[in-house]
């Protein structure tokens, strides 16, 4: 079988099937093994594991997974490459949808009709850049039994999601995905690693999901702070959420932020989400 993450492997397919590369989805072939070998280490696939594949492209990623033992279930919103891609697997264990991942009914796919609990699911991607957000906090807050979640991302972005608090890429994603996972950068990836090459590096992050949120505290209100804290980064926490009527005035916030062991002139950056879930807690919220 062609090797599908090779630039002879991608340029035999889409030749053969008069392919190209479709800006508007944001496709880009990955054709570097070692990357995908990393891919495949990292979202730990073994014999048997139910994986949940987004936007297979031409399938550099789906055998690598078929090879590693995984039953794929791929979604694909490119029309074109359904029936390439089932006729390229065909008596393999993989099956594909054509759809969007941000609105197919999730809980259908996978199968889960309310009698039989679902088995874990590992989901496995190499993400358009313009969807990636959306796309993992679908996955996250879908109440589904996802067990993790490796996704080849824009750098920028993996950095962000995997930072550490005092760092400048630390911010409200940041604390959104440790709300609902351990996140993780495994490799850099660089353009040449594609065909055709993107205008930015790329990277994989890998989320592992919490059995429950991190934090047991009102989630609307703990965001509503998060999303204050960060929205001036220069402001320090007082004056931050003091401007968005945050804490019934800044005598009063001074106080709270004394009392949940905060300095009140620290910046949102130097807080991690237990100071921030005990800040919220301890917070009056008044209209601006």
């Amino acid at each position: 079988m062609i090797n599908l993450a090779t630039v002879a492997g991608v340029r035999e397919v889409t030749a053969r099937y008069g392919l190209m590369a479709k800006k508007k989805l944001g496709q880009h072939f990955l054709i570097d093994g070692h990357v995908l070998s990393k891919i495949i280490s990292a979202a730990d696939i073994c014999a048997d594991d139910t994986v949940l594949e987004i936007g297979p492209g031409i399938g550099g990623m789906t055998q690598a997974l078929l090879a590693a033992g995984a039953n794929v279930l791929a979604v694909e919103l490119d029309k074109q490459l359904v029936p390439i891609l089932s006729e390229m697997f065909a008596g393999e264990n993989f099956t594909i949808v054509q759809g969007d991942i941000l609105r197919v009914d999730l809980t259908e796919l996978l199968g889960d009709k309310g009698t039989t609990p679902l088995s874990p699911i590992k989901v496995v991607a190499n993400l358009p850049y313009y969807i990636t957000t959306p796309v993992i906090f679908r996955l996250l807050e879908s109440g589904l039994p996802f067990e993790s979640i490796t996704v080849m991302i824009q750098k920028e972005v993996a950095s962000r999601m995997s930072a550490a608090p005092g760092t400048k890429d630390y911010g409200s994603l940041t604390l959104a995905i440790q709300y609902y996972a351990d996140a993780r950068l495994v490799a850099n990836v660089p353009t040449n690693c594609f065909m055709p090459r993107p205008a930015v590096d790329s990277a994989v992050v890998q989320l592992r999901l919490l059995p429950a949120p991190r934090v047991d505290t009102d989630k609307e209100k703990l965001f509503q702070v998060i999303q204050a804290a960060f929205g001036k980064r220069r402001k320090t926490l007082l004056n931050a959420l003091d401007s968005e009527g945050i804490g019934g005035g800044k005598t009063t916030l001074a106080a709270t932020l004394e009392e949940a062991g905060i300095n009140p002139q620290a910046r949102g950056e130097t807080l991690d989400i237990f100071q921030f879930a005990k800040l919220t807690e301890k917070i009056c919220f008044f209209e601006k």
